[in-house]
Order: C-alpha cells, then sequence, then structure tokens
C-alpha cells in the first residue's frame, strides 16, 4: 500500500506561451545525460516537459552533424532544444534551425559552470555580462515564433547574485518563463542548492518561474516549490539513471502519495530499453561507450531500491566493459548478486 504524505502544491498547468506542457515537473538539459532517447523515455514515465542536451549556437547553425544529434527530438511530444553560445547572430541562426527540425521551446544556457563553456565566455559567464544576456535573449526571440527561455545560475558568486535583475531584464527582451538554479556558479555543484534565494526571482517577473538544484526525493517537492515560490521544478542529477523519478514527483504533487520505485525488473527492462536505444543513436562502438555511466547509475538507483550496498567490483565490470555482451552480462550479474542481498 502506498503512504499517504502531505501534499500542499496541488498539480496546476504549466504554460510556456501557447506551450502548455503535461505538467509542472521538467527534465533538466545535461550534456552526454539528456540525449533523445532518455527524454523519449522520461517523456513517457510522467515528466512534463524534457529538455535537450546544451547545444552550441554556431555548430547547431552550420550543421555539424553532433550539433544536430544533440538536438534530436523524434518522438517528443513537447521539443525543447537547449542553445548555448554569445553571438547573437549564430544563436537567432541556431533557434531558427531548431524551431524548423520541431522545436516547441527554445532554451538559453545561463548557467553551465563548465570551464570549457564559461572559456568561451557563453553559460554562466553570462552572469558577469548582463546586457550581452539580454541581447542574446532579444536575438533569439525576435528570430522565432516560438517561446524562448532561460536557464540561469542565482549569480556568479555570492558576491554578484544577479539571476533576480537577469530575469526581469530577460523578461522585457521577451524570454517566456526563467529557470534557476540555486547555486552560484562559484559553487559548481558543491553545497545544497539554496530554493529561498529563488524566490528573489519570483517577485521580480509576472512569466513562470522553475526551480531547479537538489530535488532528490518526491517527497520535497512541495517544500522546493513553497520556498522558492516556484511554479514548477526542474530535475536534473535526480534523474540519472531514474528516467522514471521525474513522473514520480508530478505523481506525489498530484496525489500526495509517497512514490514507491519501480521492481528491479521494471528498472532493469527500463536500463536495456535505454541501452539499446543507445546503441542505435550512436552506433555500437560508441554507443557501448556513452552508455556506460548509465548502467552504472542504473545499478545506484537498484541499490537503493534493495536498501543493499552495492558490490563496487560488480559496477566497475560493467563500467569498463568494451563490448555489448561483456556490459550488458556484468550489469545483470550485479543485479543479481543485489537481490540476492536483499532477500538474504
Amino acid at each position: 500500500m502506498s503512504k499517504r504524505l502531505q501534499s500542499n502544491s496541488p498539480l496546476r498547468p504549466l504554460a510556456i506561451g501557447p506551450v502548455v506542457a503535461a505538467n509542472p515537473v521538467l527534465l533538466a538539459p545535461m550534456s552526454g545525460v539528456t540525449d533523445v532517447v532518455f527524454r523519449r523515455m522520461s517523456a513517457r514515465l510522467g515528466a512534463g516537459m524534457v529538455v535537450s542536451e546544451m547545444v552550441a549556437s554556431r555548430e547547431l547553425a552550420t550543421a555539424d552533424d553532433e550539433a544536430r544529434l544533440r538536438a534530436e527530438g523524434d518522438g517528443i511530444g513537447t521539443h525543447v532544444v537547449q542553445l548555448a553560445g554569445r553571438d547573437p547572430t549564430w544563436m537567432a541562426e541556431a533557434a531558427r534551425v531548431a524551431v524548423g527540425a520541431g522545436a516547441s521551446i527554445v532554451d538559453i544556457n545561463m548557467g553551465c559552470p563548465a570551464k570549457k563553456v564559461v572559456g568561451g565566455h557563453g553559460g554562466s559567464a553570462l552572469l558577469r555580462d548582463l546586457d550581452l544576456a539580454v541581447r542574446l535573449v532579444e536575438s533569439t526571440a525576435s528570430a522565432v515564433g516560438a517561446p524562448v527561455t532561460v536557464k540561469m545560475r542565482l549569480g556568479w558568486d555570492a558576491e554578484s547574485i544577479v539571476a533576480p535583475e537577469l530575469a526581469a531584464r530577460a523578461e522585457q527582451a521577451g524570454a517566456r518563463m526563467i529557470t534557476v538554479h540555486g547555486r552560484t556558479r562559484a559553487q559548481f555543484y558543491d553545497g545544497r542548492a539554496d530554493w529561498g534565494a529563488i524566490a528573489a526571482v519570483k517577485a521580480r517577473i509576472s512569466i513562470p518561474l522553475v526551480a531547479n538544484g537538489d530535488l532528490l526525493r518526491a517527497e520535497d517537492a512541495p517544500a522546493m516549490l513553497a520556498a522558492s515560490g516556484a511554479d514548477a521544478v526542474m530535475i536534473g542529477r535526480g534523474a540519472q539513471g531514474r528516467a522514471w523519478f521525474p513522473g514520480q514527483v508530478a505523481a506525489f504533487l498530484q496525489t500526495g502519495s509517497a512514490a514507491v520505485a519501480p521492481s528491479i525488473q521494471a528498472q532493469r527492462a527500463l536500463a536495456i530499453e535505454h541501452y539499446e536505444g543507445m546503441l542505435g543513436l550512436y552506433g555500437r562502438e560508441v554507443g557501448v561507450r556513452h552508455a556506460r555511466k548509465h548502467l552504472g547509475w542504473y545499478l545506484d538507483a537498484a541499490a537503493e531500491t534493495t536498501g543493499r550496498q552495492l558490490d563496487p567490483a560488480a559496477k566497475s565490470a560493467a563500467l569498463t566493459a568494451r563490448t555489448v555482451e561483456e556490459a550488458l552480462g556484468a550489469f545483470d550479474r550485479a543485479l543479481n548478486d543485489l537481490q540476492w542481498r536483499a532477500a538474504a
């Protein structure tokens, strides 16, 4: 039986301009994670909206094969492409390409803390140049009829919290939704996301606000919404190895019933579906490498479900396998070991 818990956050529709999300629980863009295979699965399992991996605007505009693969949205209802860059012209052209290929929404990355992205003056580097950040929104919004949204962090560091100002200016420039990760760039992913700090953004805008950062349990979603004042939540690392998790959060907000993880058998089926989908997307040689970390995350999720510790050697075997047969064999052995431990 499911346990009934208190949920003070009714599930309301999330409208981004003319686009209405299925529910206000979104899957975050994550490089190397939210490829089209993972996004299709998460959307099918109940995520209200899913966002592509970050796509470099210039590369997409110039028909780079890898950029196009990252922006792929086949089989996804509300297709959202996140663009990164610092040049308004390339951003506008990439937005045209994305929408022309079926994107319903274009999101602008102003939060990625990676050194490579920041070194190119994109991502969270834009938090130190608000005028340029606003020009990117203006250029992108004027280029396409689809809604343009922005994802940012609180600021560059604790002494420069600019999210409220940037959000307000982005709305004036044409943004239709703002997502805020409750950390600064200086924090990277250290410490805890500050959900309460996001509330200052809500006070400055009239468009929807999405809170992001450290939502790892469905039961914490109402607290995240209450602290941030946000209209929706976005889940990043909490969905790694758990494509079903955004749907669980949406179900909890709707019913107040405690989330129950899928059975180990169901988790295995999803892991195999994901693995085979990645082989089809990238080809077997590249797909095996791309899928390794996902197998590790699925094993971590299974360990959490069983309440047993994962054998490090069994996990390592799955992560270092060089062929499909070796990887899936090691994965199954690790799962069987977990189930044996749980039954013992």
